[in-house]
């Protein structure tokens, strides 16, 4: 059987190009940093154990916790994210650190 076929690539096309990091912060002395989550893997017992390890480095950090914003993962998720950057100014919020499960 000399039969042949054409092959796919199963990735698209890049749609959009890499951009620049955000600045990142020197310190979280004294900042706020929130969590957000999608409440499906753990994160209920390794926020903790990050906000303890965190406050313990560096004085004066304070934490906003996911419960404040909804899941990011499901029905919400779009609520939650298009309301982010209110939350973000609202609290003060200097650094986010998002938790997500598979």
């Amino acid at each position: 059987m000399d039969e042949t076929q054409d092959a796919v690539w199963p990735r698209g096309a890049k749609a959009a190009g890499a951009k620049p990091l955000a600045k990142r912060l020197d310190t979280l002395e004294g900042k706020t940093v929130a969590f957000l989550w999608d409440y499906m893997f753990r994160g209920d017992e390794i926020f903790p154990l990050i906000e303890r390890e965190l406050g313990a480095a560096y004085p004066g950090v304070k934490f906003i916790g996911y419960d404040n914003f909804g899941t990011t993962h499901g029905g919400g998720e779009r609520e939650v994210i298009r309301k982010l950057p209110l939350d973000i100014e609202t609290h003060g919020i200097d650094a986010i650190v998002s938790g997500m499960g598979c």
